[in-house]
């Protein structure tokens, strides 16, 4: 149940699902690189029964590889990742980030985020957002006590991106009731490893007048700003 989607009952969420198939990639293929990118494709429902993860070495090498991993429903799949990781340098004395910060998560008053989606997934989490967000424009802290699997310890990158995919229902323009706009990928950038706990999105959304839409995020984690998310959305008026 904590995993369960948002728009349909018997579907996991893809925040969830992005993070296990990413957890299992590091788990299988461990290295000293850090990952820079990763991107989840939305290839079909992604069912909340059993599933396997297949994970491959898609382009090895000293400081650059790609990893390729699917999370597959028999033999249908259903989550396509593709993850960059890069060799890890001494860059302190270079760094530099034109991103704000966002306040501290314990000055953000509590959000109800269940009183907008329903499933499981949405109701393990703790959602607090400044003051002051509208449809479409917001800043909202989230985390949560569950880890990924029951028992152990989520991977570092994982247990941060575990919690991503939640921007797209964060500062919704619409209600999800009048309007469909579920998002068929999710792309990370990342600028450093994060520290797993509080995920903060600095969000805007974004719909067009022929059907699309995006919603893009900078992200922070606990100790400041860490990169960008980005959704491409399928926006569809539904039977009034």
């Amino acid at each position: 149940m904590h995993a369960q989607g948002a728009w349909q009952p018997g579907e996991q969420h893809l925040a969830a699902a992005a993070g296990l198939v990413l957890a299992e990639a590091e788990r299988r293929q461990p290295s000293d690189k850090l990952v820079s990118r990763v991107s989840f494709d939305v290839l079909g429902v992604i069912h909340s029964g059993p599933f396997t993860i297949d994970v491959q070495m898609a382009r090895p090498g000293r400081s650059i590889e790609l990893i390729e991993a699917r999370m597959r429903h028999g033999d249908q799949t259903s989550v396509h990742a593709r993850i960059w990781r890069l060799a890890s340098s001494d860059t302190r004395q270079v760094q530099g980030s034109e991103w704000s910060p966002l306040p501290s998560p314990d000055t953000v008053p509590p959000l109800a985020f269940s009183s907008v989606w329903d499933g499981g997934f949405i109701a393990s989490l703790e959602a607090r957002q400044m003051a002051g967000a509208r449809p479409g424009r917001g800043q909202t802290w989230l985390r949560t006590s569950y880890p990924l699997v029951a028992g152990e310890l989520d991977p570092p990158v994982a247990a941060f991106v575990k919690l991503i995919d939640t921007a797209n229902g964060l500062v919704v323009r619409e209600n999800p009731a009048a309007v469909f706009f579920a998002n068929v990928d999710l792309t990370v950038h990342l600028t450093r490893q994060p520290e797993a706990g509080w995920v903060g999105f600095d969000t805007r959304v974004d719909f067009g007048p022929g059907g699309l839409g995006e919603t893009f995020s900078v992200l922070s984690d606990i100790n400041g700003p860490i990169g960008t998310a980005a959704q491409s959305l399928t926006v569809r008026l539904r039977d009034r």
